[in-house]
């Protein structure tokens, strides 16, 4: 069974910076694309990031583009979400997924996900 912990939130300033780590476990991590969520109260899950399964395209929202990075290391089963520039608007609960079938490409829509973590809460303050 394919598991997703998210850890990294926390309480940061306007203008400051967080760095979000999801490790995975069940299968083999390569061979699968990552991506990041996140969804505010009374909000739908929105697409922030993506990175393919061989971290060579990395693809974002454009309400991150130049703000935040997605990496992976492959040989720690880890995909990270580096924030900088963080705005209150930034604020939400942030979730790490990804798909079940192997070399699968990116897509934008939440539930072409197959597996998630439980979430990582950003909380920017003005």
């Amino acid at each position: 069974q394919v598991q997703l912990v998210e850890s990294g939130g926390g309480l940061v300033q306007a203008g400051g910076s967080l760095r979000l780590s999801c490790a995975a476990s069940g299968r083999t991590f390569s061979g699968y694309p990552m991506a990041w969520f996140r969804q505010s109260p009374g909000k739908v899950r929105e697409y922030v990031a993506a990175i393919t399964w061989n971290g060579g395209s990395t693809y974002y929202a454009d309400s991150v583009k130049g703000r935040f990075t997605v990496s992976r290391d492959n040989a720690k089963n880890t995909v990270y979400l580096q924030m900088n520039s963080l705005k209150p608007e930034d604020t939400a609960v942030y979730y790490c997924t990804t798909r079940a079938k192997a070399y699968s490409g990116i897509t934008y829509a939440p539930d072409e996900y197959d597996y998630w973590g439980q979430g990582t809460q950003v909380t920017v303050s003005s």
